[in-house]
């Protein structure tokens, strides 16, 4: 993914500097004492030194997030990482003059895009949406240069710090049943062989049901009026028609469905079933 981002950054370059027939190398490699002197025209060079989590734009909870797709499964996804780039922009040329042109022009680029623009990005780098936002020359990165040129053993030039955050997604999605009931056993702790939930008489078990209104027309899902006979309460319906009711025991209920001045209609339903789509 990052050789990805490579090659974007240099069409973005070669594009917004503009680049014309060649005139400017973009280079990736490590600005070494090796690798310059074989350096034989106009280069602009861009040394990945770090990459590091954004952890101020770490997304908290919920970590998953969950959608329904049209078999009626849940996709669960974890949401994406975001990490930041540090880049050393350097410009190598025979004269000064060109090296300090060749940062101008990259300099000026760059600070006229807070993104790079959406229309270069591959697949890749297209995750949730996201931009890959550009900051350019900032005083707290790359604050000790002598300590990087040290390391790669070769003359002090001017430098550009350049940092890219990008978001990537190392989760692969999680396709599960969608879940339709959930069961509570309420039972006598402390005496394990009296505490058998498969006895009635030792144990309480409720239900919490999840179902599924569809087909009501005109009507707005959430404008209907649903009750459960037995108990007498009212059951909140979302929009998209989806409804949940908690603390029942085992057995057979009604939901009564209105809408407006039309008649109720009665649906019998059994808790546990392993469906609650209901044609009103």
């Amino acid at each position: 993914m990052i050789d990805d981002l490579d090659e974007t950054l240099r069409q973005f370059l070669i594009r917004e500097l503009p680049v014309k027939n060649g005139e400017v190398d973009i280079e990736f490699d490590q600005p070494k004492r090796e690798w310059s002197a074989r350096v034989s025209r106009p280069t602009l060079n861009l040394f990945l030194y770090d990459v590091r989590e954004n952890q101020k734009l770490r997304q908290t909870q919920p970590m998953w997030q969950n959608e329904i797709n049209e078999a009626g499964m849940v996709v669960q996804t974890r949401k994406p990482v975001r990490l930041d780039l540090y880049y050393m922009i350097t410009a190598w040329a025979t004269e000064p003059e060109d090296e300090h042109r060749l940062l101008s022009r990259a300099l000026m680029t760059i600070f006229r895009f807070p993104n790079i623009p959406d229309d270069l990005l591959p697949e890749s780098l297209q995750v949730q949406g996201k931009h890959i936002p550009l900051m350019i020359a900032q005083y707290h990165e790359l604050s000790n240069p002598t300590d990087v040129w040290s390391v790669l053993d070769n003359e002090m030039r001017p430098a550009l710090s350049f940092v890219l955050t990008m978001t990537i997604d190392p989760h692969a999605p999680v396709t599960v049943p969608l879940v339709r009931a959930r069961d509570l056993r309420m039972g006598i702790s402390g005496y394990p062989e009296r505490n058998r939930l498969d006895e009635p008489e030792m144990a309480d078990r409720f239900w919490t049901i999840g179902g599924k209104l569809q087909g009501a027309g005109l009507v707005a899902f959430d404008q209907l009026r649903v009750t459960l006979v037995e108990r007498g309460i009212k059951v909140a319906v979302q929009p998209d028609g989806r409804f949940s009711i908690g603390h029942l025991r085992s057995g057979t209920y009604t939901l009564e469905v209105a809408a407006g001045d039309s008649p109720a209609r009665r649906y019998p339903i059994s808790v546990p079933a392993p469906d609650y789509t209901l044609d009103v």
